[in-house]
């Protein structure tokens, strides 16, 4: 299978981590977002949203949206419970990286790292604190009660959390408060075949 994605962005780095951490083979095929190559026609036939990542299949089928890919690689695997109780576990976690942890955590850290804090947009970087550190207090406030966000074993509600915790001081968020983060940072690093960013 070929994925398509830049590998410095958190929600293409989760599908890297999920194929790594099962041990699925895959080409990776790298999409520059900042050149225009999402906007092209050839990219456009594959997602017509024209967003990364992309999964394309071998049978010539294609997956978007990076929490539906990996669970879609994790289907039958330690990483996604069967348990309609404990998936939905797993999906509250990834619902909530969707509305109230990207989009504060990685837009300031596009602003900063992918943009180079331009003037014009500095206000909302600093508007953006806020609401990523909420997010923070809260995976520390679980983390403090469990191993994992969805329990006590590694699940891909983990890995959507982890893409963009793990650089976060990238945009601005200082982990140092946070020990259950940290911990939890590490738990998942020590797992056989993590592979990093980059």
């Amino acid at each position: 299978m070929k994925i398509y994605g830049d590998i410095k962005s958190g929600n293409c780095y989760k599908i890297k981590l999920t194929c790594d951490l099962l041990s699925l083979p895959y080409d990776w095929i790298h999409v520059d977002i900042m050149a225009g190559d999402t906007k092209t026609p050839e990219y456009l036939a594959k997602n017509a949203a024209g967003k990364i990542p992309l999964l394309e299949l071998d049978d010539g089928r294609f997956l978007s949206e990076s929490n539906a890919i990996i669970n879609f690689l994790a289907h039958n695997t330690s990483l996604l419970p069967s348990d309609p109780y404990a998936l939905a576990q797993v999906q509250q976690w990834q619902f909530f990286e969707q509305y109230s942890h990207e989009p504060f955590i990685a837009v300031a850290r596009f602003i900063n790292k992918y943009l180079g804090m331009p003037e014009e947009r500095k206000a909302e970087y600093e508007k953006l604190q806020a609401g990523g550190h909420k997010a923070l207090r809260l995976m520390e406030s679980q983390l403090g009660k469990t191993q994992y966000l969805a329990g006590d074993k590694l699940t891909t509600a983990d890995i959507s959390l982890y893409a963009y915790t793990h650089v976060s001081d990238e945009g601005g968020f200082d982990l140092a408060s946070n020990p259950n983060i940290q911990a939890w940072l590490k738990r998942v690093e020590a797992h056989p075949n993590y592979s990093a960013m980059s």
